[in-house]
């Protein structure tokens, strides 16, 4: 394979894709208070909204979208009020040019950009990236500073840990281009590290996520790779697919160690997210996720700015990814695969009381950087009868990450609402929206009129209280 680094995308504008449109950062900080308000917030809904996503510093180009610095947006709701937003950047060292590789070859795993994700855990608000510690914030979204579990955390953390919903205590990995490649954690309710192992994979993954079911844990070792030639030559990701790379899953019991884990072969493809996984009654791993096949990923990742052949010349795809099912028998050790459904979607979220157990409904959004003949579409996903609910979006709106917030006394799995941000692809505005989950294709019951445009990023969550 060409591991030349090629030009990334761009833009209408010559722009490359991730600094333009409705992915270009804001170039400042603001806050307004009392929100315009169209619909009625539910008054139950008091509390924080957050997500973070990449917003470089003004001038910059850090050459991927999954690079920038981070940037954290909050809408905080009571009594039916939008009392306020504000933005803030993720303040850690790489503002100030720290590496995560310093000049003696040692890791500074506090050097990272802090632009992934939002978890609440033990109190606190911690704004999560893959390759490095995360950074712990205010609920005005002040930076406090990395957190590590009190000295304990050595390596970076995954900016998708797993919570479980009945004890409360959080699985995570940490992976790295150098041995060893992944290491597994298991902690506490209330911040105490008590497990961490190291586990053996082929080689230098970029494993963005995994899942985790009432007793497993499971591993997506897919075949995009770190390259040392690009990390070289280029800025952004060094990451590409290799065809090279042997695709699996891996399947080992919650609190275990390499030696527990029992390999499955699939098909060759990527994951950036997991929806959910559970056991099935026949004692099967059943795991949905977002699949892209070689061209799928190579476009999105040329979008992105990253190294692909479909941008050295190669025909690329039309379509992004697609929910998809793996169903791994440990019995017999076979493997059965293949779509949920045929539109291409991302950001896959379920109830988070149904995280590890059996679901029924996926939420995700379908929109114009995933496939360029799609809608601008939040979809709700029923897995045991296929059908699909979508909500559509007026033109030029481009829907973000809708997370689930189960209802006050909430009857079903899908009793709740959808929290996103959506931006205009093409003005300077931008929106909070309330779905109701149970049918995201009726109107949204509120929208907030939010005072500037939100870049598109990725992940967010809701932090319910004072």
């Amino acid at each position: 394979m060409d591991t030349k680094s090629p030009q990334a995308a761009l833009s209408a504008q010559g722009q490359p894709a991730y600094l333009s449109g409705f992915l270009g950062p804001v170039p400042d900080e603001i806050e307004r208070f009392e929100l315009t308000v169209e619909g009625a917030l539910p008054p139950e809904l008091s509390g924080l909204y957050l997500r973070n996503g990449s917003n470089p510093m003004p001038g910059q180009d850090p050459g991927h979208n999954f690079t920038g610095q981070g940037m954290v947006h909050g809408i905080r709701l009571e009594g039916g009020r939008a009392i306020w937003y504000r933005n803030r950047w993720v303040k850690t060292p790489t503002m100030q040019g720290a590496r995560a590789v310093r000049p003696d070859g040692t890791r500074d795993v506090t050097a990272g950009v802090a632009n992934t994700s939002i978890l609440h855990y033990d109190g606190r608000i911690l704004a999560l990236v893959e390759n490095a510690l995360p950074y712990e914030l205010t609920r005005e979204l002040d930076t406090v500073g990395p957190y590590d579990f009190g000295g304990a955390l050595k390596s970076p953390m995954t900016a998708h840990p797993k919570t479980d919903p009945a004890t409360g205590e959080i699985h995570f990995f940490g992976y790295d281009f150098r041995p060893p490649f992944l290491v597994y954690h298991v902690a506490t309710r209330d911040g105490v590290l008590k497990h961490s192992v190291p586990l053996a994979v082929t080689g230098p993954t970029m494993m963005h996520d995994f899942a985790m079911t009432a007793r497993h844990v499971i591993w997506l070792d897919m075949p995009v790779v770190f390259d040392m030639q690009l990390a070289m030559g280029r800025r952004g990701m060094p990451y590409r697919w290799s065809d090279d790379y042997p695709p699996r899953i891996g399947v080992m019991p919650r609190g275990g160690s390499n030696a527990d884990v029992r390999w499955f072969a699939v098909k060759p493809g990527y994951v950036f997210h997991v929806g959910n996984a559970h056991e099935d009654a026949q004692g099967r791993i059943v795991l949905d996720g977002v699949y892209y096949d070689r061209a799928s990923f190579d476009r999105l990742w040329n979008r992105l700015g990253g190294a692909s052949v479909a941008a050295t010349g190669e025909p690329q795809a039309t379509k992004g990814g697609v929910l998809y099912q793996w169903t791994l028998d440990l019995a017999n050790g076979a493997v059965s695969e293949g779509p949920i459904d045929d539109l291409s979607v991302e950001f896959p979220v379920v109830n988070g009381e149904r995280v590890g157990r059996d679901h029924r409904y996926v939420y995700a959004v379908n929109n114009s950087f995933i496939e360029d003949r799609g809608g601008m579409n939040v979809v709700k996903f029923d897995v045991k009868t296929g059908e699909r609910r979508a909500h559509a979006f007026e033109r030029g709106w481009i829907p973000g990450e809708a997370i689930f917030v189960a209802a006050k006394n909430a009857t079903s799995e899908d009793d709740g609402w959808l929290m996103s941000i959506a931006t205009h692809a093409l003005e300077d505005r931008a929106q909070f929206v309330v779905q109701d989950a149970s049918d995201p294709a009726l109107k949204p019951v509120a929208t907030v009129t939010l005072p500037r445009r939100v870049p598109a990023g990725f992940h967010g969550a809701w932090i319910a209280g004072d």
